[in-house]
């Protein structure tokens, strides 16, 4: 692939990507505060038998990097079927908190168990990835008071396209820098069946075998079903939200990886 098409490419997919995004805004609430989202990543890449894994920890506040809310702690173990077709089972803890009053504790923990299908895609110099998950949810509120119009279970699915374009290098690998950008969307089987659209946009740097650090942009919507509104489904007014993402990943390094061109680890 010639550096004009793979240039035309990425292009128009950056667009298709912030057309969502561009839709959520006109519902959001003006002069909305940008929240931070900081993640930490390790990552353990497929040895000879196909085995893998990963763990991350990762916090959310809701203005940049101040009034810290939201905690995540997860981890996976992966398959990789083949070179480009991997599988992982994951589960977490995600707690939601009052940051005026963090010594109460959570409001809301849920622990979440998800099964993973990863496609990957490499051409000249374009990096392309597809992720389909499906999720399992249990919640418990605080003073187990379930909220009206909440369950105490939910499931999710979840569609992930990744873009990732090597700027110095034809692939990604040691003293690499690079552009990515995602589109995520996310279906609830109980309605509204569209429940949300998260953008992502940014810039990173692989400075060896072992570690990334990326920057950049995410703006998430959540959905519900529009009583007047000729789309079937709006953004609520007050959820789309701006966030400044810093993240950085370690990948423990293995013999059976060692030529093996892999796509940065992403913000999840």
């Amino acid at each position: 692939m010639t550096a004009r098409p793979t240039r035309a490419l990425l292009a128009g997919s950056l667009l298709a990507l912030a057309a969502p995004a561009a839709r959520a805004q006109t519902n959001a609430v003006p002069g909305q505060r940008w929240g931070s989202w900081l993640i930490g990543t390790a990552v353990l890449p497929a040895g000879e038998k196909g085995w893998g894994g990963y763990a991350e920890v990762q916090t959310r506040s809701d203005a940049v990097m101040r009034r810290f809310f939201y905690s995540e702690l997860k981890a996976g173990v992966s398959y990789d079927v083949a070179k480009n077709f991997a599988l992982l089972l994951g589960g977490g803890r995600y707690a939601t908190s009052d940051y005026r009053d963090l010594s109460a504790g959570p409001l809301n923990v849920e622990r979440r168990l998800w099964q993973q299908l990863i496609l990957t895609q490499f051409t000249a110099r374009l990096k392309l990835e597809h992720r389909y998950r499906f999720e399992q949810r249990w919640y418990h509120f605080r003073d187990d008071i379930t909220p009206p119009g909440q369950r105490d279970y939910r499931t999710r699915m979840r569609y992930r396209f990744n873009a990732v374009l090597p700027l110095n290098k034809a692939a990604i690998g040691p003293k690499t820098a690079f552009l990515s950008a995602y589109d995520e969307v996310f279906f609830n089987p109980r309605g509204p069946f569209f429940e949300r659209n998260r953008v992502y946009a940014g810039a990173g740097y692989q400075f060896d075998d072992h570690w990334t650090l990326q920057a950049g942009w995410v703006n998430q919507a959540n959905y519900t079903a529009a009583r007047n509104g000729p789309a079937g489904f709006v953004p609520q007014s007050t959820a789309a939200k701006n966030n400044l993402v810093l993240s950085v990943s370690y990948r423990i390094a293995r013999p059976a990886n060692a030529d093996r061109q892999h796509i940065p680890f992403q913000p999840d």
